[in-house]
């Protein structure tokens, strides 16, 4: 896409959301105004309300450098640079998955459970961790993942929302005798099979390892719950009331349901997210691990 020095606002986003959606992209004309808006600094109800405003020169090219990094399917929140969940903003990179609206479904049983300590399993960007922090002032939370980058990613987001005293970040997966009210986990679980079907924006950008686990995308939580002698869960201490509450792929809460039970939650329930999907399955153990 050419750089139009001098195009007005409508020109500018006509010829992009006409290149957005030539090369596939699921909602052209909502990227074109985001990239637009990031461009020339002005906000999208000003682009709305003032079509035949003249794009800078300067935002001018830097909306159509923008506009070439998507129409290569790169996601428009690593374009960008952040992503909004719930309160707060989170930078985002490669490095880590772009935070979804359904995972906000955790962090809203968080707020019913009420919880003194949480443990937030695949911290990524730091999105749950940082979100019940922000939200539930006085809980204590800790926030683990395996991967080096997503870490910093998330001690990043901490210091620049004046969350870092209240979250402490933990490479690996549970740390060993502690206790905690209520354990929250979105890890990886796309099938191998659905890999090809996914849009490039997941395939081509997003971290592979955060995503896939295994044939059918459930190894992830099989490792988590599946009992050897004591159990993974035990080198956590004590599960309160809270438990565990857990983010699952569509058609996977009965299966992870199940592998809850069979680890010995006394108390499985699922919830759906705004889609009418299966989307958080909650197991209670009501004593010890």
């Amino acid at each position: 896409m050419a750089t139009m020095t001098g195009a007005e606002v409508r020109e500018a986003l006509g010829a992009a959301v006409d290149a957005l959606r030539a090369a596939g992209v699921e909602d052209p004309r909502l990227d074109a105004e985001l990239l637009l808006a990031e461009a020339t600094g002005w906000s999208r109800a000003a682009l709305v309300a003032e079509p035949g405003a003249e794009v800078p020169p300067a935002a001018g090219r830097s909306f159509g450098e923008m506009v070439r990094r998507r129409l290569r399917r790169e996601p428009v929140a690593y374009i960008l640079g952040r992503k909004g969940f719930r309160g707060i903003e989170l930078a985002v990179d490669s490095r880590v998955l772009i935070p979804r609206p359904e995972t906000e479904l955790l962090v809203e049983l968080a707020l019913e459970e009420q919880p003194g300590r949480v443990l937030d399993i695949g911290t990524g960007s730091g999105a749950i961790a940082l979100a019940v922090a922000d939200e539930l002032p006085e809980c204590e939370v800790v926030a683990t993942d395996t991967s080096p980058g997503a870490l910093a990613v998330a001690r990043a987001n901490a210091e620049r929302l004046g969350l870092a005293d209240r979250v402490r970040f933990l490479a690996g997966t549970l740390p060993e005798g502690e206790s905690f009210d209520l354990v929250l986990a979105n890890l990886p679980y796309v099938a191998e099979r659905d890999w090809p079907t996914l849009q490039p924006e997941v395939t081509q950008w997003e971290p592979r390892e955060a995503l896939l686990a295994g044939p059918d995308g459930l190894d992830a939580y099989r490792a988590l719950l599946v009992t050897k002698s004591a159990g993974p869960l035990c080198r956590i201490g004590r599960l309160r009331s809270g438990g565990l509450c857990v983010e699952v792929g569509e058609g996977q809460a009965p299966a992870v349901a199940s592998l809850m039970r069979d680890a010995g939650f006394a108390e499985v329930e699922t919830r759906r997210d705004l889609a009418g999907i299966e989307r958080v399955v909650i197991g209670r153990m009501g004593g010890a691990a």
